[in-house]
């Protein structure tokens, strides 16, 4: 199969008239015109190219343009087709020697430059085509978000997230059509283009502590039964665990989820193996709430419910079933090279278990004691939780 050669040229609201003089040529003599039918309506119908729109489901575009692969193919994509945009997915597919991209002016540059906002000190997020729970996990006092939409009710979605996460006194700014004739900046009530970027500049209301990145969030944080990895445990568990951008982890045993979901915080993927109903609908609820839908939860009693036809996991947490027969043998040959595994148990057999394997691997164990002050009547005292048990390994 011949790989195709493709120019993505980046097109704004102002269209054909927008474009460079290199971008417009390119346009005018390409023999096939690829992209949404608002970008292909942009150019006269008056020229030889055969136009294409994009297949649906987006994936099956790449076979229609290998088919093409001997054709000059041009795609139309919107303003900087890197964000967000069309470009990443085709030089994914067709490698980074095959695709050439000509950006233009995009919504992001164009919303910063109306409101005077610097980019470097700007967070640029998308919610067209992902939930808008995505957006909890990057608020913060004084935080500047540009947020593109999916349509004319992305904005009073992103209003209402914001008020229910306590971040209702922020200041949000609607951008529609920016860079066309009927560009305008609007508030969410006066919304009316599907075509918009949602500015918002946090604010928290007051008595709000919000949420750190660092892992340890308070145990109020999450909704559980009781089956939680305590908070103090839980940062230093996290700590071993190490997350690391793109990573991926399994939490294994999840409960209520808080170390997978902690994980993904710090910028990593995960999966929570979780056997009971309602700890799995609980583990969604906790994920969407903090920022981190994208995680993925599997229902099943480990080990049969390991997710093992999966890339092996960069590092996987056993939280519960430790003592489970042959779980940690199966996680530990589970893991891919310097993956790490770490293991909590407070039972006997538990520890048991953890000792066999340090027996077999190597690795650290530490016993972890936290106590906190309780009142006793009118006194005060230090009230200590059970002890844990910590195996952390790395596999060469």
């Amino acid at each position: 199969m011949i790989t195709p050669m493709i120019t993505i040229v980046g097109i704004g609201e102002d269209g054909l008239d927008g474009l460079s003089p290199a971008a417009r040529i390119l346009v005018d003599t390409a023999e096939v015109l690829v992209g949404g039918a608002r970008h292909l309506s942009m150019v006269p119908a008056n020229g030889a190219a055969e136009r294409l729109e994009w297949a649906s489901p987006f994936g099956h575009s790449r076979a229609v343009l290998e088919a093409r692969a001997d054709k000059r193919v041009v795609v139309l994509a919107s303003g900087e087709p890197l964000w967000f945009g069309a470009a990443a997915t085709l030089i994914g597919w067709f490698g980074p020697q095959a695709v050439s991209v000509l950006p233009h002016p995009g919504a992001f540059s164009l919303a910063a430059a109306r409101l005077g906002w610097a980019m470097h000190d700007c967070l640029f997020l998308t919610i067209h085509g992902r939930p808008v729970e995505s957006l909890a996990l990057h608020l913060a006092p004084g935080r500047r978000l540009l947020v593109l939409a999916e349509d004319r009710a992305s904005p009073a979605r992103v209003a209402a997230l914001l008020q229910a996460r306590g971040f209702g006194p922020s200041f949000v700014a609607v951008l529609e059509n920016l860079g066309g004739p009927a560009e305008r900046i609007t508030d969410v009530a006066g919304v009316t283009s599907d075509l918009c970027v949602v500015a918002v500049e946090c604010a928290a209301e007051r008595g709000l502590r919000p949420l750190s990145l660092v892992p340890g969030l308070p145990d109020e944080a999450f909704e559980h039964d009781g089956q939680l990895t305590k908070r103090d445990i839980r940062a230093t568990t996290l700590a071993a665990l190490a997350p690391t951008p793109g990573q991926v982890l399994w939490d294994v045993g999840a409960g209520c989820g808080s170390i997978a979901i902690e994980w993904m915080r710090a910028g990593g993927r995960a999966v929570a193996i979780e056997s009971k109903p309602e700890r799995l609908e609980r583990i969604a609820r906790n994920a969407a709430r903090l920022g981190v839908p994208s995680l993925e939860i599997v229902a099943g009693r480990a080990p049969d419910a390991l997710p093992l036809d999966f890339d092996p996991p960069d590092a996987i947490f056993v939280g519960g079933g430790v003592s489970e027969a042959g779980l940690l043998d199966i996680c530990w040959s589970a893991l891919g090279r310097g993956g790490r595994l770490v293991a909590n148990a407070v039972t006997m057999e538990g520890e048991a278990a953890l000792v066999a394997l340090y027996g077999l691997h190597g690795g650290e164990m530490a016993r972890l004691s936290v106590a906190h002050l309780d009142r006793v009547g009118g006194f005060h005292a230090w009230h200590p939780s059970k002890p844990v048990t910590r195996y952390v390994g790395w596999k060469k």
